[in-house]
């Protein structure tokens, strides 16, 4: 089962990218979420590639400096597999079944869901109500994955001095968090919505309608072609160009040259993927853009792209209403906010 223990305490949310490890701790205080601690810690290059682990002992090293940094009230966590490692059915079964006997129905017929022996694959499942149009019927969410990318996963937290109490699903974890966010937009709750999460190496596109994501697709396009391109253009190494593009200092035709060429780019993906989704599956049109990741925050990003799609653009504050722990830095907290929407749907679970 992919639902490893109740969690009961402050949980912390682990969201392991390319490029990042971010951490957040969320707990009930005072009948409400409060951000206790939180940390992001980059990640050498090819540590993770397209969310997928693959040099464990960097992810390790890079956990335990995050959770040092933190300096975390719990040692509960709650990490996520990429929605490609994930399999979803929604089934259909007699209402009269219980937990068992869903449980038993899923394991006994489970060639019909997923591809890979049952003794390779953790399953959960979450019961969604009646039929709409078979009262005897109920629906039943059924996620499944192979064991060995939730041992990966468990381990690496563990390693880094961690008590993995869920494996979750990305997905999941966002519309865990849009649920909580949805209200900072004036957006009614039937209206589509494009969440576009800008990352190291994908720019993700969402779409969201009712609280469930209806839509995805993934382009090859983020902030580390950015650090190439200010590598390339002024001879710099790639670490040197990194540290520039977050500090400044760089030469005057940056922004002409470099940035606005990239922005460019980045809007001209958006606008591909808004096609894609009309063609494929948009029956109702997408007015909002809420924009979530580190390269979202580029300077003249947000009022460029309205100006080129017609669309209201807005970055993502997934922190709206939390409390904060006096202890932390609210700029800096504020500043990365529009990257930790994983981390903060992950934490949520605080409230399950």
């Amino acid at each position: 089962m992919l639902r490893l223990k109740r969690s009961q305490r402050g949980l912390v949310g682990v969201d392991i990218t390319s490029a990042t490890v971010k951490l957040l701790e969320l707990e009930r205080h005072a009948g409400r979420l409060r951000i206790d601690s939180y940390a992001v810690r980059p990640l050498r290059e090819g540590a993770v590639v397209e969310r997928r682990i693959r040099d464990q002992r960097e992810v390790v090293d890079t956990l335990k400096r995050a959770v040092e940094h933190g300096r975390l009230k719990s040692r509960r966590a709650v990490v996520a597999v990429p929605n490609s490692a994930a399999i979803t059915r929604k089934l259909t079964l007699p209402a009269s079944l219980s937990d068992e006997d869903i449980e038993a129905r899923i394991q006994m017929e489970s060639e019909k869901y997923v591809p890979f022996p049952l003794n390779e694959v953790a399953f959960d499942f979450q019961r969604l109500g009646r039929h709409r149009r078979y009262d005897d019927q109920q629906e039943v969410m059924l996620v499944a994955c192979r064991v060995q990318d939730i041992e990966l996963l468990t381990a690496t937290l563990s390693e880094a001095g961690l008590e993995a109490v869920a494996v979750d699903v990305e997905g999941f974890a966002l519309e865990r968090m849009w649920g909580d966010m949805a209200s900072q937009f004036d957006t009614p709750g039937a209206d589509a919505v494009a969440l576009v999460d800008i990352g190291a190496n994908l720019c993700a596109f969402h779409v969201l309608k009712g609280g469930r994501i209806v839509y995805s697709r993934d382009n090859l396009c983020g902030g580390r072609q950015l650090t190439d391109a200010i590598s390339r253009r002024y001879r710099i190494s790639f670490e040197e160009a990194g540290r520039a593009k977050k500090r400044g200092g760089l030469p005057d035709d940056y922004r002409q040259q470099v940035l606005t060429p990239f922005i460019d780019t980045l809007i001209q993906h958006i606008g591909r993927s808004l096609q894609l989704y009309y063609t494929a599956a948009g029956q109702q049109e997408i007015r909002q853009l809420v924009l979530a990741g580190g390269s979202c925050v580029l300077p003249g990003f947000v009022d460029r792209l309205r100006a080129q799609s017609g669309l209201e653009a807005t970055l993502a504050n997934p922190f709206g209403g939390m409390r904060v722990h006096p202890r932390l830095d609210v700029d800096a907290l504020a500043a990365d906010a529009p990257a930790m929407l994983t981390a903060c749907g992950l934490a949520m679970r605080v409230r399950a």
